[in-house]
């Protein structure tokens, strides 16, 4: 059988998540719903156990695998 290896994050700082193209308001609400949903595909047995959901939704995002919309505020 073969031995799971850890999963490594690389913490990438704020501005190079967003590099001015949305608020860091929209950018933790986006990381915390993803977070949200890793934690929730662990306890449906849908994903392997991640230790840090967190770490892993800012993983996808600096990756970008999701993409955040912001309204436009002038509409």
């Amino acid at each position: 059988m073969s031995e799971l290896k850890p999963i490594t994050y690389t913490t990438p700082s704020v501005d190079d998540l967003f590099a001015g193209k949305m608020s860091r308001y929209a950018l933790a609400i986006a990381v915390a719903k993803r977070a949200r949903e890793i934690t929730d595909a662990i306890n449906e047995d849908r994903i392997r156990e991640c230790d840090k959901p967190v770490l892993a939704a800012v993983d996808e995002f600096k990756k970008n695998k999701f993409i955040i919309r912001e309204p436009n505020i002038d509409d």
